[in-house]
């Protein structure tokens, strides 16, 4: 059975995402200023806190719009949401969609924290 030669998904050029001013700003909600974002900044890593809802692409394609920065890597993570009690009644909080965006070599964010 030949299957001929077969194109990678690695080997594709990606489309450059245009995004509207105001999806740029829904996507990133605000920067995650604590110890490890800070000593991760030292490193050209900023964190974010972005919605659930917004993909590696839109992420990259936000923090360039509105930083004038070039992305070279983002990584996502989800951190659920603690069970707690209020009142003597169970309660859940929001799940939170962290962005670790990764910047070229000489450039930088101004967010407040690190270096």
């Amino acid at each position: 059975m030949s299957r001929g030669y077969m194109l990678s998904k690695r080997n594709k050029p990606k489309p450059n995402l245009v995004l509207s001013g105001e999806r740029a700003f829904e996507i990133l909600r605000r920067p995650i200023i604590t110890e490890k974002a800070s000593l991760a900044s030292v490193n050209g890593q900023y964190v974010f806190q972005v919605a659930m809802d917004a993909t590696k692409a839109e992420i990259k394609a936000a923090v360039e719009q509105l930083f004038s920065v070039d992305v070279k890597a983002v990584n996502t993570s989800i951190a659920k949401g603690k069970t707690k009690r209020f009142r003597g009644r169970l309660g859940q909080r929001s799940n939170i969609k962290k962005a670790y965006v990764s910047l070229a070599a000489g450039q930088q964010i101004d967010t407040g924290i690190g270096a």
